[in-house]
């Protein structure tokens, strides 16, 4: 009985232990399971914490702050006259000319005083402007000319052309700061002014020494700066080059008229907006307003 006794407790305490044992088992794995869950925790603040670092790459929005490849219209040649610009502000900045050894200071010539005719803001009134100032009706032989092949190639310094009267015509200088091809639209554009209006001029051929209309003389002077191989007319412009305002250059156009902006000045047939009140290609202040008018420019201008 003693023995039987002893084999039962023996029994019981081995029963006991493995109890025991499993329930330690069980707390431990308890307890492995908590850290699991305590590392999770953690892994919820490191997410935290890639919030934050999603708020650095707004950082990088920063960025956007560079030059936008539209270019901010203050950053464009201007099309419109702005409300403190005045239509007949004479330049009085140095001026050079474009010659086989380079720029050379240009001096305009004194006999311009005595030939030429009243200077008026934005243009000029007497006999010379008289033919610049016709329509085709009123053209005669007299008013044929070539057109002009040895102006000179003028700039000034900066971005922006500006107007010089040279023999009683308005001529541009193109800014230094632009490329060749802008600089080339403008003294191309130079060989026009004074001839008169005529309807159609400059469409048959770009040659037209009795005149030229609207967008033959905008043709012309796109061309003179190989961005355009054959005449357009102004509808035709509506849809050429580019949409919108462009950097130094914008066509202003609709189906019955056509000019050109370039670097400041104004390229056209119209007197609009110009005290001149004269007629036939000329350069001429920007206006208030291109209300009604689609704007183009060439690729890359």
């Amino acid at each position: 009985m003693r023995l039987r006794h002893i084999c039962t407790i023996a029994t019981s305490i081995l029963l006991f232990g493995g109890l025991a044992s499993t329930a330690e088992g069980k707390t431990k794995g308890s307890g492995g399971a908590i850290a699991p869950g305590s590392t999770g925790g953690t892994g919820v603040t490191t997410t935290t914490t890639g919030s934050t670092g999603e708020t650095g790459t707004t950082g990088t929005t920063g960025t956007t702050g560079a030059p936008n490849p539209t270019a901010p219209l203050a950053d464009l040649a201007p099309i419109v006259l702005g409300r403190s610009q005045s239509d007949s502000v004479d330049y009085s900045g140095p001026v050079f000319e474009l010659t086989a050894a380079g720029l050379v200071p240009y001096t305009i010539p004194s006999s311009s005083a005595s030939t030429a005719p009243t200077t008026v803001a934005g243009g000029t009134t007497g006999p010379t402007a008289v033919a610049g100032g016709t329509t085709a009706a009123a053209t005669t032989s007299s008013d044929i000319r070539p057109l002009s092949t040895d102006l000179p190639e003028l700039e000034v310094p900066g971005s922006t052309a500006v107007e010089i009267k040279i023999d009683g015509l308005g001529l541009a200088a193109a800014p230094e700061d632009a490329p060749v091809q802008v600089q080339e639209v403008i003294w191309a554009a130079n060989r026009l002014i004074g001839l008169p209006y005529l309807w159609g001029g400059g469409h048959q051929s770009f040659y037209s020494p009795r005149g030229y209309d609207c967008s033959g003389t905008v043709s012309f002077a796109l061309h003179g700066g190989d961005l355009l191989s054959s005449p357009l007319d102004s509808g035709q412009f509506m849809s050429w080059g580019q949409r919108g305002q462009g950097t130094w250059m914008t066509i202003l156009t609709n189906s019955g008229h056509a000019y050109l902006d370039v670097a400041g000045l104004r390229l056209d047939t119209s007197s609009a907006d110009d005290p001149s009140n004269l007629q036939g290609p000329r350069w001429r202040p920007l206006r208030l307003d291109n209300h009604g008018y689609v704007k183009r420019h060439p690729v890359g201008y």
